[in-house]
């Protein structure tokens, strides 16, 4: 079949399933525009890039599927930076197409020209510049294969403006060959029968599960390990929703702000089997003094990640969907025996987790940011996604919201970018349209890509936004408040920025709640109501996010609780 680039790249979308792409057009990228014109491509237009690569992030989170954008050169290109690097933490497939200049002008500072390749290097699972049409279709084969297998990331494919334009006899590919890569990340069984052996001998085993286990779909298979052997479980802030919340034996999340339970069952177990985690910083706390009294055993897909911070006594490399099946089916014989042993130490955790519960108290003047979240969770069903940006509302929400299912807790974790949580929203929406998405966002972060209400607007993107209204930039502000003497330096926001006029000259709905009295009513009306809707919600400015573990502090140093004036 004869055609162009352009057409080409459209092509080999089709052919990977993909029905929906995030961009903004470009000098460099005309002719893929046309392209998208002419074959009625489905595409959303982002008011920045860097929205469409969040877009293209929350629609992989939300549905599994490699999420897509478009992006010119130059500028374009660089916008997409930050949104590459938060999938690249997260490990999240994303295909991020960029314009080029033209082969001729590649090299010589032209005008729109970034050596995105040599940017994207550090943040990419892989990535390619294509110079010659005829390398397209094999590339984006390559490019979704690589996205999508083993420890899913990023990739990018750069484009000259002139591989646009040029004609090739378009054929895909129906296999990939890559030097190095198969993509086949079966391991040794023998890794498994060393954990089932140090299973059968464990009094205080406990279960630390990651975002891992959603992005290999693994999570029924994994509650089906849970409720044979009756072991604890504690989860990163990717892995929420893969263990109901209220479940007996979940005992939240874990690290800098986790639970008291969580944290002192990671102290206090003999073995603390991970599985599809990284051991981050915020989790681990003092390394040295982590998990001290354990041998730690480590399902993961990423060699790399073994030993990487955390010395991993049985590592078992490869992928979940690979090491769990065996590792369910060798543990049946041992499943009843195993509950019997740790009834004790079951029993423990449970009382604590009882006894120190996330909690708050009620004012009677203000609304409570903890009781904002506890309240949404409460009037919304078990098939809600929910989306955040990154502070203080990100704990709370992790604190507080009930999350009951995978794929439905979508956050920046490893990177920490505010600005995410809109227009991921709008990419979860759109990949699960059936389902309600509801954004928690802070008045900090909205600002940062606050230009896609426009885009949720003109799509009649049903999201509700709620904004967690305390005029500071809540996580730093507590810092200062903790570490830094009070000394607020630029963190205090004026209360001049209207967001609901903001919202409404957009083209959402909106309103502002400012009573205790009237949240429960007036929540419950907005999140019923239909459209894209910001719900501005006042907040006071000096509430800390407790539990804390002190940055390097060890797990079981932990604050409990307090507000301070």
């Amino acid at each position: 079949m004869r055609m162009n680039g352009a057409q080409a790249v459209l092509e080999s979308l089709k052919i990977e399933n993909v029905d929906l792409v995030f961009g903004y057009p470009g000098g460099a990228v005309l002719d893929l525009y046309d392209a998208v014109y002419k074959a009625k491509f489905p595409h959303v237009l982002s008011r920045h890039e860097q929205g469409a690569v969040h877009a293209a992030d929350g629609y992989a989170r939300a549905t599994g599927k490699v999420g897509v954008c478009f992006a010119t050169s130059g500028p374009g290109a660089t916008n997409l930076i930050t949104g590459i690097a938060t999938a690249n933490m997260d490990s999240i497939p994303l295909v991020c197409f960029t314009g080029q200049v033209g082969n001729p002008y590649i090299g010589k500072d032209s005008f729109q020209e970034a050596d995105i390749v040599g940017i994207t290097t550090p943040i990419t699972k892989h990535n390619y510049l294509v110079k010659k049409v005829s390398e397209l279709p094999r590339v984006i084969k390559e490019a979704f294969f690589i996205a999508r297998t083993g420890r899913p990331g990023p990739v990018v494919i750069d484009i000259a403006k002139d591989v646009f334009t040029a004609e090739l006899d378009f054929k895909y590919p129906k296999q990939v060959q890559l030097r190095g890569y198969s993509g086949d990340f079966t391991g040794d069984k023998k890794q498994i029968d060393t954990v089932v052996k140090a299973l059968k001998k464990a009094k205080r085993p406990l279960f630390f599960i990651g975002g891992g286990v959603t992005l290999a779909d693994q999570t029924e298979l994994l509650r089906k390990i849970v409720a044979a052997t009756g072991i604890p479980v504690v989860s990163s802030l990717m892995g929420l929703g893969c263990i109901p919340a209220l479940q007996d034996g979940f005992l939240g999340m874990v690290g800098m702000h986790g639970s008291y339970a969580a944290n002192m069952a990671v102290q206090k177990c003999d073995l603390l089997i991970g599985i599809g985690v990284r051991f981050d910083d915020r989790v681990t706390g003092k390394i040295e003094a982590f998990a001290s009294k354990a041998k730690i055993a480590h399902f993961e897909v990423d060699k790399a990640e073994i030993n990487k911070n955390v010395y991993a006594h049985y590592p078992v490399i490869g992928d979940l969907r690979w090491s769990l099946p065996i590792f369910a089916k060798e543990i049946q014989a041992v499943s009843a025996s195993c509950r019997e042993r740790i009834s004790g130490w079951v029993d423990q955790v449970l009382d604590m987790n009882k006894k120190y519960p996330f909690s708050y108290t009620v004012n009677k003047d203000y609304i409570m940011p903890q009781e904002l979240i506890d309240t949404v969770s409460g009037l919304v069903d078990e098939n809600t996604i929910v989306v955040t940006d990154v502070g203080q509302h990100q704990m709370w929400a992790a604190q507080f919201f009930n999350s009951r299912n995978p794929r439905q807790f979508l956050t920046s974790g490893g990177l920490g970018t505010m600005g995410y949580g809109l227009p991921a929203a709008l990419g979860a929406k759109l990949g699960q349209p059936e389902k309600k998405v509801v954004l928690f966002t802070g008045d900090g972060s909205v600002m940062m890509n606050c230009q896609e209400m426009a885009t949720a607007a003109d799509n009649g993107i049903d999201v509700k936004i709620v904004l967690l209204h305390n005029h500071v930039l809540g996580m730093v502000s507590q810092w200062q408040r903790m570490f830094y003497g009070k000394r607020y330096s630029h963190t205090l926001l004026s209360n001049r920025t209207d967001f609901v006029k903001l919202a409404e000259a957009m083209g959402l709905s909106a309103c502002r709640i400012e009573k205790p009295k009237e949240l429960k009513a007036r929540l419950k009306k907005a999140l019923a109501s239909k459209g894209p809707m910001l719900i501005d919600v006042m907040l006071p400015a000096n509430e800390n996010v407790f539990p804390m573990v002190a940055p390097g502090a060890q797990l079981d140093n932990m604050v409990l609780g307090g507000t301070e004036e």
